[in-house]
């Protein structure tokens, strides 16, 4: 059974928390489980509240913890054997060198992600109050367009 015949079978407040935890997901972002959501046929509104808060427990997590995950992301680093910035380290750092925490949360959905972005912002030395705030800000206007986007987008292409 595939992923599209579970969601056709599935009780509603299944698929919400399968939405839920896909945004709260380390590697997943508004922009995969909002458009995801309604294409499965759910309330846009709900979609876009569920995956919002998902999304905003692992910035809140990363943000309360980060001295923990720094000492276990540092470690598993030197494991690895990896001792220069990625790619994305790289670009997150100039675009936070150029506008700041704000133009790093705001930008972040779309090249990052919010989780690597927050926790490079609190790499950088931002504050955890402003990281919090700034990425709670940019989570709320992406969730926002991409539900928008998404109920445009998909009504124009008749999956919806």
């Amino acid at each position: 059974m595939n992923l599209i015949e579970w969601e056709q079978d599935a009780h509603i407040l299944w698929q919400y928390t399968v939405l839920f935890l896909l945004a709260a997901a380390p590697w997943m972002d508004v922009s995969i489980v909002v458009p995801l959501g309604i294409v499965w046929g759910l309330s846009p509104f709900s979609v876009g509240i569920t995956a919002f808060l998902g999304n905003f427990l692992l910035i809140l997590l990363l943000g309360l913890f980060f001295r923990q995950f720094s000492v276990w992301r540092a470690k598993r680093r030197m494991e690895k054997g990896i001792t220069t910035p990625t790619k994305k380290e790289t670009r997150s750092r100039q675009i936070w060198e150029k506008y700041g925490i704000p133009g790093l949360a705001l930008l972040a959905p779309i090249l990052v992600g919010t989780d690597i972005a927050a926790v490079l912002a609190l790499t950088f030395g931002s504050s955890r109050r402003h990281v919090i705030g700034w990425m709670t800000v940019s989570l709320a206007i992406w969730t926002i367009l991409f539900a928008v986007g998404s109920i445009y987008g998909f009504s124009f292409l008749n999956l919806i």
